[in-house]
């Protein structure tokens, strides 16, 4: 039987490059966003062995639907890519909208915690038990850039959040793991190679490099067996300003 997945965020990006791989290597994808319209292309790319189904991460009563659904259709949840994220143009701390915090909270921290709570609890109580929790992080949780405040902080928490998912699974066989992503090529990126600020205020060209370097580490952590995981990993355009950022 093929292993189930579900990946949230999964109409675009690295959502979508993800859902492709694991399923080009036998998971049976589950990919969900706000809008069918994105998710059915991905849908189109993965063929048969999917499904797609809208849910809005923040939304406690979709994302309740959205497990008992794959409880009901599949039996099981084997692993969760926590991967649904926004941001909001940079700006100083003093700069910054309370709603544009509050907007970057809402996705960042509230739905991965809804959407992990949810995987948790099915996982814990199918059978066999157990399953893999994998959030997607970012290198912005160890070095901030320049007016990213609502983001850095988001990161910050997923790390704690991971760590914490990561103690409270082991009594029920359940691993969690965070991938921390840096400069991958995407509609987010593109402005990179005319210069982005760096943290000594300079405007800067950055190198990136191709989604499928993301997906492929995705695939390998939902691949381990249970008994082994990767806590931490951090996938990044080789020659960006990560080391000796700053």
């Amino acid at each position: 039987m093929a292993k189930t997945a579900l990946i949230t965020g999964g109409g675009s990006g690295i959502g979508r490059a993800c859902a492709k791989t694991l399923g080009e290597n036998g998971y049976h994808e589950i990919v969900t966003g706000r809008r069918m319209d994105p998710l059915q292309v991905t849908f189109d790319m993965i063929g048969a062995d999917a499904s797609a189904i809208t849910a809005d991460v923040t939304d406690e009563a979709e994302v309740d639907a959205l497990y008992t659904k794959i409880e009901a259709d599949h039996g099981r949840l084997d692993v969760l890519f926590n991967n649904a994220g926004n941001n909001v143009p940079a700006a100083p701390v003093g700069d910054v909208p309370v709603s544009d915090f509050i907007k970057v909270m809402n996705v960042n921290i509230l739905g991965a915690f809804i959407c992990a709570r949810g995987a948790f609890n099915l996982m814990r109580r199918q059978d066999p038990q157990g399953g893999r929790i994998i959030n997607n992080g970012s290198i912005s949780a160890y070095v901030p850039r320049p007016g990213s405040a609502p983001y850095t902080t988001s990161k910050h928490a997923i790390t704690g959040m991971t760590r914490t998912i990561s103690l409270d699974g082991r009594p029920y066989n359940i691993a969690c793991g965070q991938i921390d992503i840096g400069n991958t090529a995407s509609d987010m990126t593109s402005q990179m190679g005319a210069g982005v600020p760096q943290a000594d205020l300079s405007i800067k060209p950055e190198p990136v490099m191709d989604v499928s370097n993301v997906a492929n580490s995705v695939l390998h952590m939902a691949d381990l067996p249970l008994e082994a995981n990767v806590q931490f990993i951090t996938v990044k355009a080789t020659a960006m300003p990560f080391i000796g950022r700053g």
